[in-house]
C-alpha cells in the first residue's frame, strides 16, 4: 500500500504547485505567459531532483544498488513522455484563465481513463474489474463537478472542454512513458528508478522549452529567471510531486495511480472555496462525493 501514500502525497503537492502557478501566471508584475509559467514549474524543480538524486545515489547502503543502467527504451520513454507533459501543463494553466481553479483541474482528470487505454496499449499494464468500475464512477463525479451554470453558452463550454481533454492526454501520456521508463531500467530499487529517471526528464522538459521560449517570446526566459523567489518555491513543490507521482508509478499500474490521484480535485475545490471565494454549486458536493467512491473502489 506504499503507492496508495506516495500518491496521497503527491496529489496534495501538485495542488499547491498548482496553486502557486496559478498566481505566477495571473500576475501582472512578472508579466508571465502561459508558457513562461509552465516554464517555471520545469526549471526550477530540476535543481532539487538532481539534489534528490545525488543524495540518494551517494548514500549508497541505503540505495542499495548501482545508478541503473539505461538503454534507448529509457531515453525514448523520457523524451516523449516529457514533452506530452509540456504541452498538458501548458493546456492546464489556459483552462484556469477560461475557468474557475477548481473547474480548471477538473478537465484535466479524464487523464485517468485515458492512461488505462494507453498504458493497456503501451505497456499490456491491465486492470480488475473492481478498478474500472473506481475509475468510472470517480470520472464520472468530475465530469459532473465540470457541468457549466449556463448550458446555453456551448461554445465556451466546448472549448474549456477541449483544453482539458488535451492536458489529460498529454499527462496520461507522459504517465505510461514515466512508468515504461522506470521499468526499463535494468536494476535498482524503486526509488531510485524512479529519482534517475525524474531527473533525466526534467532536464529534457527544461532545454526543449527553453529552446522553445527563446525562439518564440525570448523576453519570457528573462522574466523566469527574474522571478526567481516565487519560482522556487513552484521548483521545490513540482519536484516534490513528481518524486511522488513516479515512485508510485514504478511501484503500480499508472492508471490506479493517476486514478487514485484524482484527490487533488477534492484538494483544489477547497482551495478554490476557502483561497479564491469561488461559489459553490451542489453539482460540485455530489461531484465530490462520487469522486471519492470511486476512489475507495480502488483502494
Amino acid at each position: 500500500m506504499l503507492w496508495v501514500w506516495l500518491t496521497l502525497g503527491a496529489a496534495f503537492m501538485q495542488n499547491v504547485r498548482s496553486l502557486l502557478q496559478r498566481q505566477l501566471s495571473a500576475a501582472e508584475a512578472g508579466q508571465l505567459t502561459i508558457l513562461g509559467a509552465t516554464y517555471v514549474r520545469f526549471l526550477y524543480a530540476v535543481p532539487f531532483a538532481w539534489l534528490g538524486a545525488a543524495l540518494l545515489f551517494a548514500d549508497r547502503p541505503f540505495a542499495g544498488q548501482a545508478i541503473p543502467d539505461a538503454g534507448p527504451a529509457f531515453w525514448l520513454s523520457s523524451a516523449v513522455g516529457g514533452i506530452a507533459q509540456i504541452g498538458a501543463t501548458a493546456a492546464l494553466l489556459g483552462s484556469f484563465r477560461r475557468r474557475s481553479f477548481a473547474v480548471g483541474t477538473a478537465f484535466s482528470k479524464t487523464e485517468a481513463m485515458q492512461t488505462a487505454a494507453f498504458g493497456f496499449v503501451l505497456l499490456g499494464d491491465s486492470l480488475p474489474w473492481l478498478a474500472l468500475a473506481g475509475i468510472l464512477v470517480s470520472l464520472f463525479g468530475v465530469v459532473v463537478m465540470t457541468l457549466q451554470g449556463n448550458p446555453r453558452n456551448g461554445v465556451h463550454w466546448q472549448g474549456g472542454v477541449g483544453v482539458g481533454l488535451l492536458a489529460g492526454a498529454g499527462f496520461a501520456v507522459a504517465a505510461v512513458c514515466y512508468r515504461g521508463a522506470a521499468l526499463s531500467l535494468s536494476e535498482g530499487a524503486f526509488l531510485n528508478r524512479a529519482l534517475a529517471t525524474l531527473a533525466v526528464v526534467l532536464t529534457v522538459q527544461t532545454l526543449a522549452m527553453g529552446l522553445l521560449l527563446r525562439l518564440r517570446e525570448p523576453g519570457t526566459v528573462t522574466a523566469v529567471l527574474a522571478a526567481w523567489r516565487p519560482g522556487a518555491a513552484v521548483g521545490a513543490a513540482g519536484a516534490l510531486a513528481s518524486a511522488g507521482w513516479f515512485s508510485a508509478m514504478t511501484l503500480q499500474n499508472a492508471a490506479l495511480v493517476r486514478a487514485l490521484g484524482q484527490v487533488e480535485l477534492i484538494f483544489a475545490f477547497l482551495t478554490s472555496v476557502w483561497l479564491f471565494r469561488e461559489r459553490v454549486r451542489w453539482r460540485d458536493a455530489i461531484g465530490a462525493s462520487l469522486l471519492l467512491a470511486g476512489v475507495a473502489l480502488l483502494i
